[in-house]
């Protein structure tokens, strides 16, 4: 008899947990999100076609091939700040990996307690014990010591696989925070390049504005002594030295910038300002590579940025799933053993002195399911958002490459024409000093005729500073310099 209310008790408990699981699981909410659109043309134009050499796959002192950058580049990889916070932050989220993975394991600790109690005689234990001898003719309520020793363990059993989901969704966020720093590293190298070649610029510039300087120091002169021999005006005089004057004023400010660009560079590189070593004699002679693009599905392999979007959707994703385990009850097993008692002489007289828990919890929220559902529509808002990021950044990248494809090819004609004009006014600049000298040109076309050759050179200066830095930044936009 008794055998069949045992069996009819644990038919009941189960019926009644599977008809709870079975409510639990048609009041939890569902949201339809929609996948990432991960589409990319097959090329970037039909010049490019689906030729897969790409120079993302170059490593960085390949790439540049410049001994200083590359000292500048390594020192930087080692001193600078905002890359070692970034490490550290890579550390911190390898940790996080591990947290996580101890909360769906079994929790187990060791335990020792001493006490006094006294139970008040008007108690039910008191009143109970009243009789009881313990030790000569005292007896109940008398404040006895006790003493245990033992281990515990907690373990939460994973059944939803929230707990896993939890973990994984760190490794994940790990992952991303690898390339967030892969994607400082291309950012570091390039504005280190930059910084590098407009240096270099603004050592030319220097140079040319000082040898324009001694030109119109020489037609200043010139011209002085045509007004002594009364060939010139003052008027001519006065003009030439203003002109000296507005260069010389260009030539500090010129000067300041190249300080700061150094300074900042300095800074870049994670050390105190000094000197930086570089070689700017053959800046105008510098060749330009050609660029290899590749084909635009390689994006997705080769920028840091795309593959740190992914990272962090996929642990958006697993999120949503934790938030929704949520709604489901939850197991947590607990066991105890050890000995206890009053005096310490028993303590190991066993199997007196022994006592074990052993006891499971299973617990579905009920009253507070608001905020789950809060929590749930929250967690399945952050992936949408994440979605529309990677789209975004995937989109963002195919564009910067098209631009940087533009751009490297308008810059070689816009540098090609400049050089044509230099080539001219220096031709100019010859035949004006020869005609000035004999008097048959005007201090006037000296002066125009310089002052449009210096612009022209220093013009020329920064088309060459432009393509520089465009083969940098669409080296950063294919992804490479990080590997």
């Amino acid at each position: 008899m008794n055998k069949l209310i045992f069996k009819n008790v644990k038919m009941r408990s189960a019926l009644l947990l599977t008809l709870s699981l079975a409510m639990l699981q048609s009041c939890v909410p569902k949201r339809a999100i929609r996948t990432e659109k991960t589409s990319l043309p097959e090329s970037f134009d039909s010049i490019s076609g689906r030729d897969t050499i790409n120079s993302a796959n170059m490593q960085w002192k390949e790439f540049f091939n410049d001994a200083d950058l590359s000292a500048l580049i390594d020192t930087a990889l080692i001193n600078n700040q905002e890359l070692n916070i970034m490490l550290q932050q890579v550390d911190i989220a390898k940790n996080e990996i591990q947290s996580r993975k101890g909360e769906y394991l079994p929790s187990v600790g060791i335990a020792a307690a001493a006490e006094v109690e006294k139970v008040g005689r008007y108690t039910s234990q008191g009143a109970n014990d009243a009789n009881t001898n313990v030790k000569g003719n005292q007896e109940f309520p008398e404040a006895l010591p006790n003493y245990s020793v033992g281990a515990f363990a907690t373990w939460e059993v994973d059944v939803w696989k929230k707990l896993r989901n939890a973990k994984k969704a760190a490794v994940m966020e790990y992952l991303s925070s690898i390339e967030g720093k892969n994607f400082m590293m291309t950012h570091l190298i390039a504005e280190i390049a930059d910084s590098y070649y407009e240096m270099q610029a603004l050592d030319n510039k220097l140079l040319i504005i000082k040898q324009n300087l001694d030109l119109q120091n020489d037609g200043l002169r010139i011209v002085r002594l045509q007004k002594l021999a009364a060939k010139a005006t003052e008027l001519g005089v006065q003009r030439l030295e203003a002109e000296v004057f507005k260069n010389t004023s260009e030539l500090y400010t010129v000067k300041q910038e190249l300080v700061e660009v150094e300074n900042k560079l300095n800074f870049l590189i994670g050390r105190s300002p000094q000197h930086i070593k570089r070689a700017s004699e053959n800046f105008i002679e510098k060749q330009i590579d050609t660029m290899y693009v590749g084909v635009p599905s390689q994006l997705l392999v080769n920028r840091p940025d795309i593959r740190k979007a992914e990272y962090e959707l996929s642990a958006a994703k697993l999120d949503t799933k934790v938030a929704k385990a949520n709604f489901y009850p939850s197991l947590t097993l607990r066991a105890g053993v050890g000995v206890e008692s009053f005096n310490l002489k028993y303590i190991t007289t066993t199997p007196e002195s022994v006592l074990y828990r052993l006891a499971g919890d299973v617990v579905a929220p009920i009253i507070n399911r608001n905020a789950i559902k809060a929590a749930y529509y929250n967690a399945n808002d952050r992936q949408l958002q994440a979605i529309f990021d990677y789209e975004k950044t995937v989109l963002n990248a195919h564009v910067e490459v098209l631009n940087g494809m533009s751009k490297i090819e308008n810059l070689k004609q816009i540098y090609g024409q400049k050089e044509k004009q230099v080539n001219a006014l220096n031709n100019a600049i010859t035949i004006t000093n020869t005609l000035f000298r004999a008097a048959r040109a005007d201090y006037m076309e000296v002066l125009l005729t310089q002052r449009d050759a210096l612009e022209a050179k220093l013009d020329l200066v920064s088309a060459k500073k432009e393509q520089l830095t465009a083969r940098v930044n669409m080296y950063k936009s294919l992804g490479g310099g990080w590997n």
